[in-house]
């Protein structure tokens, strides 16, 4: 292992996270050439399909050739434009109940409406405390069966629209409305846009596509993680999104295993095909063997071997 960049590998895994470095693992102890671009490739840098696989290139101007490519960059978390919201991302405002949920237990919580799972998510932050309110924000007050649900729970709606998000010190206030209230509240869950962090694969026409969930867009992958573009792979939240770590890391180290497999399939093909191939310069050799027999002649010593002439792409030649 080192961080020396060649020119061409095996597979070019993009993504240095769990499912990237499992993968990698995967192919490496495989004794296939991996590299690893953690960093680099840029938003929009392009990746595009060559004869002998792909070329990925860097921010820095370098090309790296792959016969293989598995992609395993990520997601990003597109936040509601909510002055102060973006401030407390990560600490007192928070999306998932099972990954932060613990940490605000018993809590004034509010859940923010961004989208047909806010309803979901307020009765699974009920669990954590008694004191839950829905903000509808810009969506329509739920109504229904939805609006029975939360009034059974004891979850309160407020509607209006929420203008900005306050603090005292380093803790969240409360919601600000654009009517001038502000609603107190220590925590905050929010459910972000989730977005594919994929753009870099517009090139070889492979782009993010609406996860099923309405959640957010990510690259469509079966479950070994092989997507519609021939020798392209993807694993952990680039194509689900919501894969915790261990899921991740498991997701790559399948495609990692798939990728051997794959390459495995295409040089036993080659290998098979250059076997029955009667032009091949190993069998050339051997005719040229049984037809002269002991009847070689020239400066060459009878024992060395036959030079073999290389075999051009014609293309090549044009």
């Amino acid at each position: 292992m080192n961080d020396q960049l060649r020119s061409s590998y095996d597979v070019v895994v993009a993504g240095g996270g769990a499912a990237g470095l499992n993968g990698a693992l995967m192919l490496a102890r495989s004794r296939r050439s991996v590299a690893v671009i953690d960093v680099g490739i840029p938003r929009n840098a392009p990746a595009t399909g060559e004869d002998t696989g792909f070329a990925v290139t860097l921010a820095d101007g370098r090309r790296v050739r792959a016969r293989r490519l598995l992609v395993a960059t990520g997601l990003t978390d597109e936040l509601p434009d909510i002055p102060g919201l973006r401030a407390r991302w990560g600490r007192d405002v928070l999306h998932c109940p099972y990954c932060h949920g613990w940490e605000v237990r018993d809590q004034a919580i509010g859940v923010l409406a961004t989208g047909p799972m806010s309803v979901h998510q307020a009765l699974l932050f009920r669990q954590l405390s008694d004191d839950v309110l829905f903000f509808a924000h810009t969506m329509a007050a739920p109504a229904g069966e939805e609006a029975e649900q939360l009034a059974a729970r004891g979850i309160g709606v407020v509607r209006g629209e929420v203008a900005s998000l306050e603090a005292r010190g380093d803790h969240l206030a409360g919601v600000r409305l654009a009517d001038g209230r502000l609603v107190g509240r220590q925590a905050l869950a929010v459910s972000p846009r989730m977005a594919a962090r994929a753009g870099f694969l517009a090139g070889l026409g492979l782009r993010p596509a609406a996860h099923p969930s309405g959640m957010g867009e990510h690259i469509p992958a079966d479950p070994a993680g092989r997507t519609e573009i021939p020798g392209v792979w993807a694993a952990g939240n680039v194509t689900d999104l919501a894969a915790q770590v261990g899921g991740a890391a498991a997701a790559g180290a399948m495609a990692g295993a798939r990728i051997n497999a794959d390459l495995v399939a295409e040089e036993t093909r080659q290998a098979v095909a250059a076997g029955r191939d009667p032009f091949s310069a190993k069998a050339e050799a051997r005719v040229s063997e049984l037809v002269t027999g002991d009847r070689r002649h020239g400066m060459e010593p009878a024992d060395r071997p036959t030079p073999r002439l290389r075999k051009e792409n014609v293309r090549d030649r044009r």
